[in-house]
This record gives structure tokens, sequence and C-alpha cells, in this order.
């Protein structure tokens, strides 16, 4: 007899498998890198800006951090026919600049300077007019570079001589017309004005820049057609000329920033937060390695000078202002400073 067993045997395996799959991280901003320009400034470079209020931001960093610098010495200038005319006059050329002045509510302007150098006396403006052409033609002449910013292609026009004027001073309107200013204009004369500039030093580099400021007043579609006349001349500019530089200070505001938050309450001027980031942007792309290295001390050197104590007379507080006073004068002789405001500064908190 047979007999027939079945056996059921069970075998349980257990497999791991690991898939990584990327998972994409979502890009709220695009960044703007810009590559190191070969500029190299250094605290003895001289540097002039002129043009609009980005011209003034970008100047008073530089001059806060004790650059050899001219900031806007004519004022804010916003379109580019006004600026080539005012540097074309600090070279000793022609200029009409002192002719065309006029009297508003008892004050003397001039049609080619902001209002801020305004004066009561006609003698005393014309005085300042030739101070600042001076000054201006001075300092280009030994300067290492050059910023331009433009701010607006809207030029408003003085019926009565047909010049396009950089300030209308508030006068009435019906004496000016208002148009917007032909790339190719613009590009004649801003080339004779570089070429006037490179004849009389030869070496000198020319950074332009296009204002990130909006000029709204002039309607939203019109700005937009403003700057980008203004992105073109430099655009032309620049790959024409070898020492003609462009620093995208307009598509860092418009691109990587690219948020009201980044506005004034105006919504028309960067905030302190947007000016700083576009300044380390220009810092790291036309400094030189030394330049920011003082940076970073004279950083840590303001915040000690701006430094209130509640108890300033205490030991402790005293003790501070003098490695204060003593790290300020080891900065001074590294880097051979004017650290005179400064050393005052901490001088009138010691106890006599």
């Amino acid at each position: 007899m047979r007999y027939t067993y079945t056996y059921t045997y069970t075998y349980t395996y257990t497999y791991t498998y690991t898939y990584t799959y990327p998972i994409p991280i979502p890009m709220f901003r695009t960044e703007l890198n810009i590559p190191a320009s070969g500029l190299d400034l250094n605290l003895s470079s001289g540097i002039v800006t002129i043009g609009s209020c980005f011209a003034e931001v970008i100047g008073r960093k530089l001059e806060e951090n004790k650059a050899q610098v001219l900031v806007n010495p004519f004022g804010t200038i916003f379109n580019p026919l006004s600026v080539g005319k005012l540097l074309r006059a600090s070279l000793g050329g022609s200029h009409p600049i002192a002719d065309n002045l006029v009297q508003h509510n008892g004050i003397w302007y001039a049609y080619d300077l902001h209002s801020s150098l305004s004066s009561p006396s006609r003698d005393t403006l014309l005085q300042n007019i030739a101070e600042r052409l001076s000054l201006t033609r001075n300092t280009l002449q030994q300067a290492n570079l050059l910023i331009i910013t433009f701010g607006t292609a809207v030029g408003y026009r003085l019926q009565s001589s047909g010049e396009v004027v950089a300030n209308c001073h508030r006068l009435p309107a019906c004496q000016f017309s208002r148009e917007l200013l032909p790339l190719s204009t613009l590009l004649a004369d801003m080339k004779q004005t570089l070429e006037e500039l490179w004849q009389f030093n030869p070496a000198l580099q020319v950074l332009l820049t296009v204002s990130p400021v909006r000029h709204i007043k002039e309607t939203i579609e019109v700005n937009s057609v403003s700057k980008s006349i203004l992105r073109l001349l430099c655009h032309e500019l620049t790959a024409n000329h070898k020492q003609a530089h462009y620093f995208p200070a307009f598509e860092i505001m418009m691109d990587d920033l690219r948020d009201y938050r980044f506005y004034g309450r105006d919504m028309v001027h960067p905030t302190e937060v947007a000016e700083d980031y576009i300044w380390d942007k220009f810092v790291q792309a036309y400094l030189s390695e030394d330049f920011r290295d003082f940076l970073k001390a004279w950083e840590k050197m303001r915040r000690a000078i701006a430094h209130r104590p509640f108890h300033p007379e205490s030991e402790a507080h005293q003790r501070f202002l003098q490695n204060t006073l003593h790290q300020l004068h080891e900065l001074s002789t590294r880097y051979s400073l004017n650290i005179s405001e400064e050393e005052k500064a901490l001088t009138q908190q010691l106890v006599k």
C-alpha cells in the first residue's frame, strides 16, 4: 500500500527598494550674477558720478566708505542730453550753462542744473557754476572711473530757446514742451561726449547704468518706452567702446528683486534694502579684493562709532572708546584714510 504525503513550504521574501525622485524646488526669484569686471577699483581710485538719483545713491555709498569720489556735482540730472552737455562743459569747451539762467520768485536758477544749486544772487549762482565746472574738470582729469546713470528719455524743451533743459524748476508748464527723445539723437550726443572724455583722459573707464527709479508721472507706458530707449543707448555704447561698461541696476530691480516690497511708499524709489542689495552686487563686480576687505572692517568701525550706550561715562564704555580709537588709527595707517570726523566723534565722548 503506497502513501502520498504533501508538504507545503512557505517562503517569505522581503524586498526593499529605494527610489530617488528629483523633486523640483520652485524658484521664487531669478538672481542676477554679475561677473567680475576686471576694473578692481581700490580706495585711491578716482571716481565721478553723474546723472539721476541712482548716481547719488552709489556715489554716497562710495563716499561713506572712504572712496575718492565726486558725487553728482550738478545735482540730480535725469536725461542723457543734459548729462552730456554738463560733461562737455566741464572739459573746458564752450558752455552756455551760465547763459541759461532764470529768476523765479526771487531765486535764480540754471536750466541745466538741479534746483538745489539755486541762489537768491545771480552772481553767487554764476560763481557756483564756475566752481562746479572747474572741480569736475580737475577730478575727471585724474579719475579712473566715471559712473553715468540715465533716468529718463523724456525731455522738456524750453519754448523760447528750443533747448532741452535739465530741470523746469516749477516754472509754468506752458513754457515747455514734453517729448520722448529719440535714440538716434541720444546716441550721437553721447558718442561725442565719450570721445571728448577719452581725448581728455585716455585712461578713463565709463560705467553706464539705467536708473531703477520709476518715472511714472510720465505714465507707466511712457516710462517703459523711456527705459527701453535708455537700455538700447547703453547697449550700443558698450558694444562699440571697450572702455564703456554696463552695470545692470535696472535689471536687478526689475528681474532679480521684482517685488513691490522693495519700493518705498511712493512706489517709485527703491527701499534701502534694495539699494543695499544693488550696492553689494556693485561691490562684488567692480571693487578689488583689498577694497572689499576694507569694507568689512570699516562697517564694524562705523557701527562702533555709532554705538550709543545707556551709561556713556561708565568705565566699560570709556575702555570701548579707547579701543575703538586705537583700531581707527590702525585702519588709518594701513589704508591712508582721513579719519578726522570719526576721530572727533569718538574723542568728544571721552571723559576728560
